[in-house]
């Protein structure tokens, strides 16, 4: 059985090509009128998430299920994490704090032109390339996590529905954190759905009061239809499997034949 194809993109924007992984619906046919929303997976190798997620889709999908709608998914894959999902910072003192080596983050900052990649370059491909609806959405972990984040609160309309789980909001001393509220009283203009998945908090109480500070954030606004949730039986390299599967299940909590 295939369960994916990969394909190369060019990128002028990141001056690089990127590595697409790329799962289609059983039944998709190219001949046909039916269009399938997309799920965008950022850390989205073969090795990474992306197989893992096209399986959860796969299974939710299934017409014993049909959880929600048949999807296609998305994995971008690359090597460049530490660079493609940090906002650019004035200095990297606060990596040591946080109990890194600065050393371990050899290029940062990148995340602007990585979002600019999504908007204007790889969006525009899929749609292209294969028949899309316009429901979208994006799932990412950790680093993955800050930047779905960043792209929720600065660029909103990229995408429907927000699986953002653990996220890495100590990068830069929380500074997106602290300007989430204005940002999104300036540019969440439409109704998003956002799950919030955190593993135990005693493993980095750190990481979790600072999802839990996001969450009393996008509580607050009338533009954001979000689900926290916690799972103390996870840690930190556990969580994403559980958390895209519950992040399925909350967003759509009932089956068809529910």
């Amino acid at each position: 059985m295939i369960i994916g194809k990969s394909e190369l993109l060019e990128s002028k924007i990141l001056n690089e090509k990127r590595t697409l992984n790329i799962y289609l619906p059983e039944e998709y046919n190219a001949l046909d009128t039916v269009k399938y929303p997309v799920i965008y997976v950022l850390d989205g190798g073969k090795k990474e998430d992306w197989l893992h997620v096209a399986g959860t889709v796969h299974f939710n999908t299934q017409p014993w299920i049909a959880r929600f709608p048949r999807s296609i998914v998305v994995g971008i894959e690359g090597n460049t994490r530490r660079r493609d999902f940090t906002f650019a910072v004035e200095n990297t003192d606060f990596i040591e704090k946080e109990g890194f080596q600065k050393s371990s983050f050899p290029q940062y900052g990148g995340s602007g032109k990585f979002i600019d990649f999504i908007q204007e370059e790889l969006q525009p491909y899929i749609n292209q390339s294969y028949k899309t609806t316009t429901k979208k959405t994006i799932i990412g972990e950790s680093l993955a996590g800050l930047l779905a984040t960043e792209i929720l609160l600065n660029r909103p309309n990229l995408f429907n529905d927000y699986i953002i789980v653990s996220p890495s909001l100590w990068w830069g001393e929380q500074l997106l954190l602290k300007n989430a509220e204005q940002l999104l009283k300036e540019n969440l203009k439409k109704k998003v759905n956002v799950y919030l998945g955190v593993p135990n908090r005693e493993e980095d109480t750190k990481m979790y009061l600072e999802a839990e500070s996001l969450y009393n954030i996008l509580r607050n606004n009338k533009n954001t239809n979000i689900v926290f949730d916690y799972m103390p039986d996870e840690i930190h390299a556990t969580v994403i499997h559980q958390a895209v599967y519950n992040a399925f299940k909350k967003l759509y909590p009932k089956t068809t034949y529910q």
